[in-house]
Parts: C-alpha cells; sequence; structure tokens
C-alpha cells in the first residue's frame, strides 16, 4: 500500500509538472545567457528584415560584454522560428503552435519582433499571457491590442509594441493629405486596401480624416491577400475622377497595383502604402514607374533622417554589417523597432536587475531612451507613442519618389526634405 502510494504520489507530482505552462526561470546562473526568442512570419520581408536588425543588436550588445545584471554580465542569445502566418489561408492555431514550440523548446526569457498579422497577435496574447513573457511587438498594428492591455491590464501586462500602429499611421496619412490638399486643392480620394485588420483599420482612419476635413470619398475597396489583379478599382477610379488614389497593402503582389495603375494611364496622384515600393532599390525593381508615388516608412531607421542620428547609425551599420544590397531592400516597416527591442529589453533587464517576468515589465514600462526610431516611450496602454518631433516622440515619414531614383522625405514638415510634387503623368 505504501508503495503504492508513493508511485501514485509520483506520477501525480509528474502529471502536475507536465500540464503546469513554463514560465521564465528569473535568477541567472553564471555565465548563463539571456533567450530571446522570435516568432514571427520569417518569409515576409518585415519579419526577414527584422530578424537580422534583432541580430544585429545582439552583436553589438554582446561586443561589450552583454547585459549587466546585478554584478554579473550575460550575452543574449536569438532563436527564432517561422509562424508563416502572412501566407494565404494560413490558419491562426499553426502560427500559435509554432510560437508554443519556440517557447518551449528554447525557454526564452522574453519575446522580441513577433506578429506579422493582427489576427495572430490578438491571439497570441493569450499565449503570453500563459508563459508570462515580457513581449515587444515590432510588426502588428492592430489598436485592439492596446485595448485588451488597458481592460485586462493583469492577464496582458507582458505584452508591449514599439512600432507603429494603425491609428498612427493614419494620422500620419492624414498629415499628407493635409499637405496634398494644401498644395493642389485635391479633395476627391479612392481608398483601396487590403482585407486584414491592420490594412482595414487604418483604411477606416483615413477615410474618416477624410469626411472631417472636407474630402470626398469616391470609394472604398478591399482585396483578398495574395490577389494580383486591381483593375476593378482603378477603371472604377478613373471613371469617378478621383484624384488621390490610397492603397495599403503589405503583401508581395500589391506592387501590381502601381505597374497597372501606370498602364492605364490612371491619372490620380498614388498616396498610401505598398510595402514593396518603400525599399530603398524599389525605383530600380519597378523600372522607374514609382516615380512620383507618395509612400509611407513607418517608423525612420530604414530611411535615415537627420533628425534622428540613431536612424542614421543604424543605416550605416545594417549596410556594414549585411552589405549594400541588404541595406537597399530594407522594409519600411519593423526594422527600426527590431532593433531597438533588444536594446529596450536588455535596458529593463539592467534596470530590473533580474529577468524576473513582472519586474522586467514595470522597467519596460518605464523606459525613455533614444533610439533608431526617434524617442522611446510606452503609454499605459503599452504602445510607444509616435508623433512629430522625434525629440519627443518615435515618428514615421512620408517620402516621395523623384528622379533620378531618390526617396525625398515630405512629411513631416518639420524635417522635410522637399515638397509634394505631380509626377509627370498628372502635369499638364
Amino acid at each position: 500500500m505504501k508503495k503504492r502510494g508513493f508511485f501514485g504520489f509520483l506520477l501525480f507530482t509528474l502529471a502536475i509538472f507536465l500540464a503546469s505552462p513554463f514560465t521564465a526561470h528569473s535568477q541567472l546562473k553564471s555565465g548563463e545567457p539571456i533567450v530571446l526568442g522570435v516568432p514571427t512570419a520569417l518569409g515576409s520581408i518585415e519579419g526577414r528584415d527584422g530578424l537580422l536588425a534583432v541580430n544585429m543588436a545582439r552583436d553589438e550588445i554582446n561586443a561589450k560584454g552583454g547585459v549587466l545584471v546585478g554584478k554579473t554580465k550575460h550575452k543574449i542569445e536569438v532563436y527564432s522560428i517561422d509562424t508563416r502566418e502572412h501566407e494565404p489561408g494560413i490558419p491562426v492555431h499553426d502560427a500559435l503552435t509554432a510560437a508554443e514550440k519556440l517557447i518551449l523548446e528554447k525557454k526564452p526569457h522574453a519575446i522580441v519582433l513577433g506578429n506579422f498579422r493582427s489576427e495572430v497577435l490578438l491571439s497570441t496574447m493569450d499565449l503570453i499571457s500563459k508563459y508570462k513573457l515580457p513581449y515587444i511587438c515590432c510588426i502588428a498594428m492592430s489598436p485592439l491590442m492596446q485595448k485588451k492591455v488597458l481592460e485586462g491590464y493583469d492577464k496582458y501586462k507582458y505584452i508591449f509594441r514599439n512600432c507603429l500602429n494603425a491609428p498612427y499611421l493614419g494620422m500620419y496619412l492624414g498629415g499628407v493629405m493635409g499637405l496634398i490638399r494644401k498644395e493642389y486643392g485635391f479633395n476627391k480620394a479612392y481608398i483601396i486596401t487590403q482585407d486584414v485588420l491592420w490594412a482595414k483599420a487604418t483604411g477606416g482612419g483615413v477615410e474618416k480624416w477624410y469626411k472631417g476635413n472636407g474630402w470626398e470619398v469616391a470609394a472604398f475597396d478591399t482585396y483578398a491577400t495574395g490577389s494580383s489583379d486591381f483593375s476593378p478599382s482603378l477603371i472604377k477610379a478613373r471613371a469617378q475622377k478621383a484624384q488621390v488614389i490610397v492603397p495599403i497593402f503589405d503583401m508581395p503582389q500589391s506592387g501590381i497595383l502601381l505597374k497597372q495603375a501606370r498602364a492605364m494611364q490612371i491619372p490620380a496622384l498614388m498616396a498610401g502604402f505598398i510595402s514593396p515600393i518603400a525599399c530603398e532599390n524599389a525605383w530600380k525593381v519597378f523600372e522607374g514607374e514609382v516615380d512620383g508615388f507618395i509612400n509611407m516608412i513607418y517608423e525612420v531607421g530604414p530611411i535615415p533622417v537627420k533628425a534622428v542620428p540613431k536612424s542614421v547609425t543604424f543605416n550605416e551599420n545594417y549596410g556594414k554589417r549585411y552589405g549594400e544590397k541588404a541595406r537597399t531592400e530594407l522594409s519600411g516597416h519593423g526594422p527600426g523597432p527590431s532593433y531597438d527591442a533588444v536594446y529596450i529589453m536588455a535596458n529593463a533587464i539592467e534596470r530590473a536587475k533580474t529577468v524576473e517576468p513582472d519586474a522586467v515589465v514595470k522597467a519596460i514600462e518605464q523606459t525613455d531612451m533614444q533610439g533608431a526610431i526617434g524617442r522611446i516611450r510606452f503609454g499605459k496602454d503599452h504602445q510607444v507613442v509616435y508623433g512629430f518631433n522625434p525629440k519627443e516622440t518615435a515618428v514615421g515619414v512620408g517620402f516621395q519618389w523623384v528622379k533620378p531614383g531618390k526617396r525625398a522625405v515630405v512629411f513631416p514638415e518639420g524635417f522635410a526634405e522637399g515638397k509634394i510634387q505631380l509626377p509627370p503623368y498628372m502635369k499638364k
């Protein structure tokens, strides 16, 4: 009876252990590394570049001895896994399974970069809460993340975001549209977005701005991820005499929209966000057909601006580390925040003097530092504050493609390099 009871106790204890979620160990042994996990869409340009930026920050910190935790320094190790969440038709569950696999196998102390799709981020928040891991999101943009943090702080306090969110993108696009109207008197727009949360939310924000500022919105169309024919919207935009077409897409095929607009000779200014056309090499890739297009760099870094010295340093060092080709291919969203996320986490751990999750969360909340994206401070909703003055906030920019293949920053006006110009096909 005693043996049976003893073995029964062992089996019960083992079952409890296996059923209990892993939580990051809070005490580091001498020489033990700080492990950062990167579960993201590595096949996307944002995920690819984000991971390279994370690794660059890791190597910079390790070259200086690592992260000081108490009295000892610890090197950073980075482990990644491809969630494939950018691919059409990939279920949210598959992305969550990949993230949990990374957590259980590599036992990270924290997560950086994180989800690509907002739909996946919102589900991942429960996974992160289960494992109590400090998490800094650098790509997914839905403001619903912030809502969940505010409404369920005790559960979701581990989740932060240092990249631009959809409302901030709408704010910047509204600023660009204000400049367009001031310069040329345009007041009729046609919105075309990808059928995903962040893009529709951004389009909705822009539509609201238009209606509140005397513009007419001819239509608001959406296209499924993977679509490659946008001519129905372009035909309608021409028929309705839209003066500005606002595309908002992150999928690789979205560059076709611009090529179709040029082939159809649509007489409207294109201003929005098309991910493949944000890179410095896009002029060459699209054979100059990007001329006149106004695009966004969500967070400075992939485009260096003198008003943010660390954005210049980041851009230069990225080229030295990975080569000029890689630097000119830097995506317009994610790399700067991914790089800064490693420094935010390292700085928070040093101030907390531990990797204990709740202590690190409190330290992240108190972050106030200058990074590649500008000044980094988190609001109560765990979103980094974006604005127009990099001495006070993080910043994104609007730029216009101008000959001979240059990205000229046109917004915010405080550190713009030039004014918005009408492309040749619109000049009378």
